[in-house]
């Protein structure tokens, strides 16, 4: 019998590569050359990798940022950061040194090249970023989450069934521009008068504690502020071990933007060693320890990030998370998210989380994006990274919570109103029989929506 062998399969000639639409290139973190800043051109290695030589120099006004970028930066631009202070920002300036050296960390400092990148866009806003026709949402508010209205304890937000947020204090290392918790964290500025934290500290967190144990279906402590950085080690680490002793309490995590904002914080032995006692003491007792920080751009990751990170990891800590925030002119396109999302996960070690979107707080049209934008999105960072890396892009929809952003139940594009269900009450519904039937408004920034719903918000400017 003939056996007939097998033709290999003819593969059709292909056509010129069109290429992907995000190419994959690898970028090895590098930690930028702080003495290109006339300010820091004596600054030497032990200094810039001190803890306390980065708070004792942190930015605080307009003279300290004059003294960092001298004469390379126009007058021009100083006039600008002053008349947002003076008037519009809702955040005090502070920004470690750390952040600063990764502004424009790879060209020549100018004017220009300030004023377009992504980290100054958040960090150091000035008067001619933010919209002059919609600076506000008519529904913005110094509060949009309303997590001070959901206290059940000085500083302690109960909004989701099993969860807490445990604001331990109202200070970070640096203040963000978008920063959700405005009206409470960091100094009183011109356009808004901050709450004020009353209790000693000591006081607050006993509150806490007599809460959760009165509580026994919260499971999940965030622990955080302000930034718990800026919580004296000893203080934290006694809270964190009063929690660790809830047979109730599953999860803590740790929320810190200095691990990227100010890094030599998570690498200072006191706190390795304190970091490690605390991980072993949860990993015995089966809690899920994770740190949960904030990178908003690839350029914010240097090896000393990642050697935070790692350190973290290395001493017992579970999970590295990040959760960034979406802002138009920082990080809303595809390319920036994809770059920032493979410099995590394959660079510093940080798994990428949550990109939620920018909230609906005053002044902050300019970084806001639309919902369907944020869509998009999601759509386009699909299939290109690890499944277990690809972050959930989430809308923080007042009163409901995070949803995926495509979980909305309708959607009035021209208008710019998505609305959004519930599974829950929170601690301020228990009384609210329909809480769970109704449907909660979110808002597209005006100036993203089509020429009719623009005239119809105008229209309707002063209801």
């Amino acid at each position: 019998m003939t056996q007939t062998i097998p033709q290999p399969r003819q593969v059709p000639v292909a056509a010129p590569s069109a290429g992907q639409p995000y190419e994959y290139h690898r970028r090895p973190l590098v930690e930028p050359d702080w003495t290109r800043f006339p300010g820091w051109r004596h600054v030497t290695r032990d200094q810039w990798e001190s803890a306390q030589w980065q708070r004792v120099n942190c930015v605080k006004n307009i003279k300290q940022l004059r003294a960092v970028f001298g004469d390379l930066i126009d007058e021009t631009f100083y006039a600008d950061v002053e008349a947002d202070q003076l008037a519009l920002a809702t955040m005090s300036m502070l920004v470690p040194p750390q952040m600063i050296n990764t502004m424009v960390p790879f060209a020549p400092l100018t004017t220009e090249a300030l004023l377009a990148d992504p980290i100054r866009r958040y960090m150091i806003p000035v008067a001619s970023d933010r919209r002059t026709d919609w600076p506000s949402h008519p529904y913005a508010s110094r509060d949009s989450l309303h997590e001070h209205d959901m206290w059940v304890a000085e500083g302690l937000t109960h909004r989701y069934p099993t969860k807490v947020l445990a604001e331990l204090l109202s200070t970070c290392p640096q203040y963000c521009g978008h920063c959700t918790r405005m009206d409470l964290v960091g100094n009183s500025t011109p356009a808004v008068d901050k709450l004020k934290l009353t209790l000693k500290p000591v006081d607050r967190y006993d509150a806490h504690i007599a809460y959760l144990k009165a509580h026994p279906g919260v499971r999940d402590v965030v622990v955080s502020g302000g930034d718990v950085a800026n919580v004296p080690w000893r203080n934290l680490e006694s809270y964190l071990m009063r929690l660790l002793e809830l047979e109730t309490v599953r999860d803590i995590r740790l929320a810190t933007k200095a691990l990227m904002g100010l890094p030599q914080h998570w690498l200072q032995p006191d706190v390795v060693e304190g970091l490690e006692r605390v991980a072993r003491t949860a990993a015995r007792r089966g809690v899920n320890l994770a740190i949960h920080t904030h990178v908003n751009h690839a350029q914010s990751l240097t090896p000393l990030v990642a050697k935070a990170a790692q350190t973290a990891l290395d001493v017992g800590v579970r999970d590295v998370r990040n959760q960034g925030v979406l802002m138009r002119g920082v990080n809303a396109t595809t390319p920036e998210l994809l770059d920032l999302c493979f410099a995590l996960q394959g660079e510093a070690g940080i798994l990428p989380y949550y990109f939620y979107m920018c909230d609906m707080i005053p002044n902050a049209e300019h970084w806001r994006v639309p919902v369907w934008h944020a869509q998009q999105l999601q759509h386009d960072i699909m299939g290109y990274l690890p499944g277990y890396a690809t972050p959930r892009i989430v809308c923080d929809v007042p009163f409901v919570g995070k949803r995926w952003v495509h979980m909305l139940t309708d959607y009035d594009r021209e208008r710019g109103i998505s609305y959004w269900t519930k599974n829950y009450r929170t601690s301020i519904e228990s009384a609210d029989l329909e809480a769970l039937n109704k449907r909660y408004a979110y808002y597209d920034p005006i100036d993203t929506l089509p020429a009719d719903g623009q005239q119809w918000w105008n229209d309707h400017r002063d209801d």
